[in-house]
C-alpha cells in the first residue's frame, strides 16, 4: 500500500516517568529510530489528548498515551538481476535457497540492488508471492547479510501463508553451526531471554526484562572444541533478529568474527587476521518444514562453506 497514513498508538508506562519524550517514544516504538521519530514530533505529527506536541525533549510523565500519525512510504519496486543463486529445492509453490555470506537478502537503504529478492525476481521471472510486498516479494524469513545457509522462499500467497503459520507455530527445524569464543564449560542449554531493539544503540539488538520485547529462545550444543573456541550447534525455537548472536554472546562466548556483539580472543583474532575471515562464523545448516500444499515434510542441510572449514582447520576443531 502506498500514500496515505497510519496512527500507532503508543502508551508509556510509569517507568519511562522523567524521560525525554523522543527517548520513551523510542523505547516504546522499537521498529523506529530515534531520529526518525524526533523529526516526526517536530512536524507536528504527534498529539496527546487531542493536543498537538511539537517538542521532542520535554519530559513524560508516565502512563501517558500518544498517538503518532507515520506516514506509509511508497516503497521501491525491486528490478529482476541475473545473480547465481544457489537453488537446493524448487517446484511451483517454493524454493530453497543455499545463500553465500556476503548477500544481502531484501533491499534497504544500502543496499537497494544486487539481493537476493534482485536475483529471485530474475529466476522467477516475477512469479514470488506478494504478501511480503513489492521490496520483499516471496521473502517468508531471512538471515544476516554475513550469515550463509538456507533459507526458503514462497512463490504462492498459499505457501507463503502456510510457511509463515509453521513460523509462529515455531515448528521449522533450523540449526545454525557457530564458532564461538572460548569452550562453553557445559556441553549443553538453552537460552530463554527476550529480545528487543536496544535503546541505547538503534542498531543493535538487546536482552531486556520480562514483559518487554519477543520471546526469544535458543538450544545450543557444544559439538566439538578448538584452541581458545568451539564449535557450537544452535537449534533455534524462535527466530528473532540476531537471535544467535546475541544469546551466545550473553553466555561470554561470542561468534566468532562478529563485529557487533563481541570481541575475538587473541588466539582466535590471530587466526582471523591470518585467514581474513572478516564476518561472524554462522551458517544455516539445516532447515526442515511441512510442505504447506503437498503437506510432504522436506529437510535440507548445506555444507559449512569454505572460509569456515579453513578457520576449523586454523584452530584445531
Amino acid at each position: 500500500m502506498t500514500g496515505g497514513s497510519d496512527i500507532i498508538d503508543i502508551a508509556l508506562g510509569a517507568d519511562h516517568a522523567g524521560w525525554r519524550l523522543d527517548r520513551a517514544l523510542a523505547d516504546a516504538v522499537p521498529t523506529m529510530s530515534r531520529e526518525r521519530l524526533k523529526t516526526l514530533v517536530k512536524s507536528g505529527a504527534l498529539e496527546r489528548s487531542g493536543t498537538l506536541v511539537r517538542d521532542p525533549a520535554i519530559k513524560v510523565a508516565g502512563n501517558e498515551t500518544f498517538q503518532l500519525t507515520v506516514p506509509r512510504a511508497a516503497p521501491a519496486e525491486a528490478q529482476a538481476q541475473d545473480i547465481p543463486l544457489g537453488i537446493v529445492f524448487e517446484d511451483e509453490h517454493l524454493l530453497v535457497v543455499d545463500k553465500p555470506a556476503g548477500l544481502v537478502v531484501h533491499p534497504a537503504a544500502g543496499n537497494l540492488d544486487g539481493t537476493m529478492v534482485n536475483a529471485l525476481l530474475h529466476h522467477c521471472a516475477g512469479r514470488l508471492s506478494g504478501i511480503g510486498g513489492v521490496a520483499r516479494p516471496g521473502i517468508v524469513h531471512r538471515i544476516d547479510k554475513d550469515t550463509s545457509g538456507l533459507l526458503v522462499v514462497a512463490k504462492t500467497d498459499v505457501a507463503h501463508e502456510g510457511l509463515a503459520r509453521q513460523f509462529a507455530a515455531h515448528s521449522i527445524d533450523r540449526r545454525y553451526q557457530a564458532m564461538v569464543n572460548g569452550v562453553p564449560m557445559a556441553p549443553k542449554g538453552t537460552v530463554d531471554a527476550p529480545l528487543a531493539r536496544s535503546s541505547h544503540d538503534r542498531k543493535k539488538i538487546a536482552i531486556v526484562g520480562e514483559g518487554r520485547g519477543k520471546r526469544a529462545v535458543t538450544h545450543w550444543t557444544r559439538q566439538s572444541v578448538g584452541r581458545d573456541s568451539a564449535l557450537v550447534e544452535c537449534r533455534l525455537e524462535t527466530g528473532r533478529t540476531h537471535q544467535v548472536r546475541v544469546h551466545m554472546a550473553s553466555l561470554g562466548h561470542s561468534l566468532v568474527g562478529d563485529p557487533v556483539y563481541g570481541r575475538n580472543n587473541k588466539t582466535v583474532a590471530t587466526a582471523c587476521k591470518e585467514l581474513g575471515f572478516k564476518r561472524q562464523a554462522l551458517h544455516a545448516a539445516t532447515l526442515g518444514f511441512i510442505h504447506p500444499v503437498t503437506k510432504h515434510h522436506l529437510s535440507f542441510d548445506s555444507p559449512v562453506p569454505k572460509d569456515m572449514q579453513e578457520l576449523f582447520k586454523a584452530l584445531g576443531v
